[in-house]
């Protein structure tokens, strides 16, 4: 049987079954369009959360209170009575290291904020120093931002957020305007340039104020982080090693605070949410297999029911081998029909997700696409193996005689 033939023999076959067919093709379209709307799902979080870490800053370490670099728990929590507070003091001392360009200490915590008659409750209010705005690379658009080497004093001024604004003053000019905060009247210098939400933390819905007046209004003597920016990236772990050996030095030997890169960040989001990915496709590609024994049955029912064609065929001189081709291009043809389909919605599905949440990168990626495609088709052959090879074994006699 010649090639054109062949081809011609099997999209009858294909289409002469329309219902079976449509099931076979729906089967592995549903494992297909799985593997690539889950897999863009889980790609498009580990590219939301790099983009956003990216996005505050570069060569950045980032000291946080209590020794949990393992995950465990401090031994020397056990001895004393109470960890070491992260101080603002402690920040200060950092600005002195070789290879350190900024340090911003960090405190954060809820106020109720008011101005001119109208309040705003649940508001957060952040506390930190004038370097905060190169380390995290935002803008000022109205006025300025803290004062310079405000370390100890807590000057009552505070700069808003685009939305704070908004909510307090409305289309009024806020600098130089007054608010309250914790029973405190603050002076508003300056108004952030609107830049939406990152990492859980929405400057635009934030109000800033100098480090040590947010400890006054907290009630507390402990920083929430510290943001050191390095000079570049050769003076990162460098750096890295002068802030422990010195905030050791400081808090009388005890390592109680955790030291960390950006990268160090960046790498083990990437890893987690890389492999999440992978599990999410291992799990979608069960529905492939599913699909492929289902490929399997169906094909064995058409070879029962095509037991007189089949022996017509080999009576007039088809081989085994032309049969067996005859069936496996069968499977082929039907799991090629639900790859393409299944591409096709789940591109539709990525796209819908996108749609939802704008600043989601949901997008498939290639290596997905090629393995759920790939996956589809070899699935479909391999599992039609066993009723071509049943159908190549048929004796044209009996399959006539059962006619």
């Amino acid at each position: 049987m010649r090639t054109t033939d062949l081809l011609a023999f099997t999209w009858g076959a294909a289409t002469g079954h329309r219902l079976r067919s449509a099931l076979l093709v729906l089967a592995m379209s549903i494992g297909v369009a799985a593997v690539v709307t889950l897999t863009a799902l889980g790609d498009g979080a580990r590219r939301y959360v790099m983009r956003e870490f990216s996005a505050i800053g570069t060569n950045l370490l980032i000291v946080l209170p209590g020794r949990n670099a393992t995950g465990g728990v401090n031994a020397g929590s056990f001895v004393s009575a109470t960890p070491r507070d992260l101080t603002v003091d402690d920040a200060r001392a950092l600005q002195r290291l070789p290879g350190v360009r900024a340090v911003a200490s960090i405190a954060v915590g809820t106020s109720e904020l008011s101005a001119g008659g109208r309040l705003r409750e649940g508001t957060m209010v952040m506390g930190t120093t004038a370097d905060y705005l190169q380390v995290r690379r935002l803008q000022v658009g109205q006025g300025r931002f803290l004062p310079e080497d405000d370390w100890d004093r807590g000057a009552p001024v505070i700069v808003l957020g685009a939305k704070v604004r908004d909510e307090l003053f409305g289309s009024e000019n806020a600098l130089g305007r007054f608010v309250r905060a914790g029973g405190r009247r603050l002076r508003v210098i300056g108004v952030m340039a609107s830049s939406g939400s990152g990492l859980g933390m929405n400057t635009d819905e934030m109000a800033i104020v100098p480090a040590p007046l947010a400890l006054a209004l907290f009630n507390t003597n402990t920083l929430f982080r510290i943001l050191i920016e390095a000079r570049d990236r050769a003076s990162l772990e460098p750096a890295k090693t002068r802030v422990a050996e010195l905030l050791q030095a400081r808090h009388e030997g005890e390592q109680d605070v955790t030291v960390i890169t950006q990268d160090a960040v960046l790498a083990t989001f990437d890893r987690l949410l890389g492999t999440l990915t992978l599990g999410v496709a291992g799990i979608a590609a069960i529905s492939l297999a599913v699909a492929g024994i289902l490929v399997m049955n169906v094909m064995l029912v058409a070879v029962t029911q095509r037991r007189a064609e089949i022996g017509l065929l080999k009576a007039l001189g088809a081989t085994g081998a032309t049969i067996r081709n005859a069936f496996l291009a069968e499977a082929a043809l039907l799991s090629a029909a639900g790859a393409l389909s299944g591409y096709l919605l789940g591109v539709a599905g990525a796209a819908v997700l996108r749609q939802m949440y704008p600043e989601f990168p949901a997008y498939p990626p290639d290596w997905a696409v090629l393995a759920g495609l790939g996956t589809a088709l070899v699935t479909g052959i391999v599992f039609g193996v066993m009723p071509a090879r049943r159908a190549a074994r048929l004796d044209p006699v009996q399959a006539l005689s059962q006619r």
